[in-house]
């Protein structure tokens, strides 16, 4: 027996450590889940808008207070020095956002997960999805021929996320690479961590090899996102 066979022998190869760490978040993800199926559209909806809340009440101080800085460099011309000292203040702030925002991020995935998980599943199951109308879904009936005032918003869907599309999403969100076949849902998997990234306000971009994948996958995916206000 070889030195890399015994060291696999004694800890497992990589892929098997790594499935190891998943599949209790793959397991989480399903146990939150299940406590959801039976909300209502309106009130799948709230839990989002509760994510982001509780995310937003996170890094609430630190925001206010770059804001405050920022009015204090436009409001009182302070000097150079002064500006030098804000600024650098105002960068380890924006460290202190990003690492916050990467703990609350890992603590809601479960969660958001299930939410985008059913809200599949929802999509799959009803020809027709009815929710009170926000600001937001009228800007959308005017644009999109899916969403209709008083009429329930018309969808074609029929892929709910398996496992293995959980597995990809927590690996994508890790920021690491998911390496899928082909008709394992690649493209499903990335609607797991652009929401839950998005949930926070600043951004998510999706990068695919052409034009027309690009578009594809937006008009393909960009249902779920839209259903929670996410443009």
């Amino acid at each position: 027996m070889g030195f890399n066979d015994i060291l696999k022998s004694m800890f497992g190869n990589k892929a098997d450590r790594d499935m190891k760490e998943l599949l209790p978040v793959v397991k989480k993800v399903n146990a939150e889940w299940e406590k959801i199926k039976g909300l209502s559209h309106d009130d799948l909806r709230k839990v989002s808008a509760d994510l982001k809340a509780k995310i937003h009440a996170h890094v609430k101080s630190e925001e206010d207070e770059i804001a405050a800085l920022k009015a204090k460099v436009e409001n009182e011309k302070p000097s150079i020095e002064e500006r030098e000292e804000i600024y650098n203040r105002i960068d380890k702030l924006e460290e202190q956002i990003d690492k916050k925002l990467e703990d609350i991020l890992n603590e809601i995935l479960p969660v958001a997960f299930a939410v985008i998980k059913d809200t599949a599943r929802r999509f799959t199951e009803n020809k027709e999805i009815v929710v009170k109308a926000t600001d937001f879904d009228r800007d959308l009936a005017v644009s999109k021929d899916f969403v209709e005032i008083d009429g329930g918003t018309e969808i074609t869907w029929d892929m709910v996320h398996y496992d293995v599309q959980l597995i990809g999403g927590s690996v994508l969100h890790q920021g690491k690479i998911a390496e899928m076949a082909t008709g394992e849902g690649k493209t499903l998997v990335a609607t797991l961590p652009v929401f839950l990234n998005a949930l926070t306000g600043r951004g998510v971009h999706v990068v695919t090899v052409n034009d027309y994948l690009a578009k594809r996958d937006s008009e393909w995916m960009g249902p779920l996102y839209m259903f929670h206000g996410l443009s």
